[in-house]
């Protein structure tokens, strides 16, 4: 079989980096090209300095991590340390990375390298803001139609919002940017909260990343223990939702994750609703469906899925 090309767009983050994580032990299925990174839940120099040192402690420093915008495209930048602390990484012992950082800008990475591939092979999986994204196919739409699939973390629509009323975070970070990316013709498929809230880091899962009795698993459950405490305390759930290793969990096994394929549009304008995915799931719309909407995931699979790659890293 050969691997699917993936480019991963991040914003690390704890359950980014387990997005990561998965994608690195998963070679046989997925061709990691690079890595760009994003402004989102911490500022541009923590995101591509935490990206750094999630592949080192995989073992795979040969990565190509890439620097993109520090900031939205037409917004000042909202971060999220509340949730992920102050290096977004909070949790673990923490190091500089040695690893270096590539000079090329992470949009014209991504321009460059979609321009080179065969149309249609490669994949880009967004965990954090959609800036890069939609910077790149601002500055150079001939590439959108070269994109084989865009599988994002992002939205809600059952579950309303997690930073607003009516807005999960990606999108709030920066709506211009999502709006460019749905209004693009891309093939989408969405992880929203909808599905993201149902993959729970329960103690007992937690602990099985530990039991693996490796860096990796003892660096993955020590950020966890960090990163559940935000929902939990929010929702008063057991445990919190482990959001973007759905997107690579996605690509790994699509029959873990169902929806529909319907119309999702982003509201830029309005004070009260900034950053809403408006999805038409009921179809009472003459709208074209844009975004393969994901609603419900195997929580047991997912996470046996997740244990075990982690444990070959």
């Amino acid at each position: 079989m050969t691997a699917r090309k993936i480019i991963i767009d991040t914003d690390p983050g704890q359950d980014d980096a387990v997005a990561l994580l998965l994608a690195l032990a998963s070679p046989e299925e997925l061709d990691l090209l690079g890595v760009t990174c994003v402004a989102g839940n911490v500022p541009l120099a923590r995101t591509h300095t935490n990206a750094r040192m999630v592949c080192e402690v995989a073992g795979h420093p040969e990565v190509k991590v890439f620097a993109g915008c520090e900031a939205p495209l037409e917004r000042p930048l909202m971060t999220a340390e509340f949730v992920h602390g102050r290096t977004g990484l909070d949790g673990p012992d923490l190091w500089e990375p040695e690893m270096p950082l590539q000079d090329q800008h992470g949009v014209d990475f991504l321009i460059d390298t979609l321009r080179s591939e065969a149309p249609g092979t490669v994949t880009l999986c967004t965990l954090g803001p959609l800036t890069n994204i939609g910077a790149a196919f601002r500055k150079a739409p001939d590439i959108i139609d070269r994109v084989q699939e865009l599988v994002m973390m992002g939205g809600a629509y059952f579950e309303v919002g997690n930073v607003s009323p009516a807005a999960e975070f990606n999108i709030l970070v920066d709506p211009e940017a999502a709006e460019t990316v749905f209004k693009s013709g891309v093939a989408i498929t969405m992880m929203p909260l909808d599905v993201t809230h149902k993959v729970l880091t329960l103690s007992s899962r937690r602990q099985a990343f530990r039991d693996l009795g490796t860096k990796v698993g003892v660096f993955t459950a020590d950020m966890l223990d960090f990163f559940e405490r935000f929902d939990v305390e929010k929702y008063g759930s057991d445990g919190g939702p482990l959001h973007d290793p759905c997107v690579i969990a996605y690509l790994l096994k699509p029959a873990l994750f169902s929806g529909r394929h319907i119309n999702v549009e982003i509201e830029t304008q309005s004070s009260l609703t900034v950053g809403m995915t408006v999805a038409d799931w009921w179809r009472v719309t003459d709208r074209t469906p844009n975004a393969m909407f994901m609603r419900d995931v195997d929580d047991t699979g997912f996470f046996e899925l997740l244990t075990e790659r982690l444990g070959r890293l």
